[in-house]
């Protein structure tokens, strides 16, 4: 039987409608004026938490989200790509099965999560639908697929979750799955499977963007060659700067450049991942945070942050995500970069702790010599482009 959640979205009724906050006074002039957007928010993992508000403001010393629509309004990020991630079990039917079920359940969340907030953000399908709300003063909400493990085997379930507002979609994430290699897999197919390729074919024909972030060095090949319109990393780095699996080697970058693609610079591997004991022991209970109470859940956030000050998982700080930014940009040039930081997924750093860092970024640009035209293109033009081009071939 086949489970179809997507009615349930017709349920999403405003219920708090507000005014749209004033741009913060504090933030540079230019960073106000330029349309920003992250493409990999993981945020959505925290829709399922009945004690945590998404149209509040929190803090990051005091809370583990790095995203929320108090800190997206202070003027440091208008939009981006809300992700639905399903972690990857057992690739088969059951596994399948219960990945679908929590893939339909999420997309759900987000959808009267976002709709919960009517006179603040809206939930967008095309750039031009941003574009508009960006204009409106309202902030903007895509929709993205990390990891296509709970399609199973059936691609029909793309049209599906496009019914529901997906524009974006990865094939594989940490593990190698039925679709594809994973950059820290064990090269099951040598790149793409067979079903892959048709994976491929089916997202240009419902002109959704292909993710090639988390894709081993034989799969972004593959993607690269057979895809009709334009990929998207929507969060890695340069390899060059950190020699780590998930990284991107210049030679693809430019490849990926001169495809029309874009990179978006990821906030995670600049550097060694440290993963102690402790870490993955607070990590698992942070998973289950929405079962704990309020005080509960203070607890442990206070317990992360102080790990985080002692062990941190990336000892290293934003004049690096910096560096790395920089070099990616002289590699593929302003019209292929662009920003997916992994927040909510990981990302972040001292002195870039969460979104109201952003300011600073299009501060060092401007100082790097990059013009406002540069800039505008790697805070969202860029990826309005590549969407643009993935919905033209859908109309063709």
């Amino acid at each position: 039987m086949r489970l179809i959640c997507l009615p349930l979205l017709a349920l999403a009724v405003a219920s708090c409608a507000s005014t749209v906050a004033q741009p913060n006074e504090q933030l540079p002039s230019l960073h106000q004026r330029l349309m920003t957007m992250d493409t990999h928010l993981d945020t959505p993992v925290w829709f399922s938490n009945p004690h945590w508000k998404f149209g509040d403001r929190h803090h990051w010393e005091t809370d583990l989200a790095q995203v929320d629509l108090g800190r997206m309004e202070t003027g440091a990020l208008d939009g981006g790509m809300f992700v639905i991630y399903t972690a990857q079990k057992e690739v088969t039917p059951a596994g399948f099965a219960a990945a679908k079920a929590f893939a339909f359940r999420r997309l759900d969340e987000i959808h009267k999560t976002i709709g919960a907030y009517p006179g603040r953000i809206e939930l967008v399908t095309t750039a031009d639908q941003a574009v508009r709300a960006d204009k409106a003063g309202l902030r903007f909400a895509f929709i993205s697929i990390e990891n296509s493990y709970p399609l199973g085997e059936d691609l029909s379930l793309l049209k599906q979750f496009y019914d529901g507002g997906v524009r974006m979609a990865g094939p594989v994430h940490s593990k190698d799955n039925q679709f594809a290699d994973s950059a820290t897999g064990q090269g099951t197919w040598k790149g793409l499977s067979p079903l892959g390729r048709q994976w491929v074919v089916e997202m240009n024909r419902l002109g959704m963007v292909i993710d090639g972030s988390h894709s081993s060095d034989a799969t972004f090949d593959q993607l690269l060659e057979l895809s009709k319109t334009p990929i998207i990393l929507s969060h890695s780095g340069p390899k060059a700067m950190w020699g780590h699996n998930r990284n991107i080697d210049d030679e693809r970058i430019r490849k990926l450049a001169a495809k029309g693609g874009a990179v978006c610079m990821n906030s995670v591997f600049l550097t060694k991942m440290n993963y102690t004991d402790e870490r993955n022991r607070l990590s698992d209970l942070v998973d289950k945070i929405g079962t704990l109470s309020p005080e509960e859940q203070a607890k442990l956030t206070a317990q992360v942050r102080a790990l985080d000050k002692v062990a941190p998982v990336q000892d290293t700080d934003f004049e690096n995500f910096m560096t790395n930014l920089l070099y990616l940009l002289k590699v593929a040039g302003p019209d292929h970069v662009c920003m997916g930081a992994d927040w909510d997924g990981g990302g972040g750093v001292r002195g870039f702790e969460d979104i109201t860092a952003l300011p600073k970024v299009t501060e060092r640009l401007v100082a790097a010599g990059y013009s406002e035209a540069d800039i505008a293109k790697i805070w969202s033009g860029n990826v309005l482009r590549i969407m643009r081009a993935a919905d033209a071939a859908r109309q063709r």
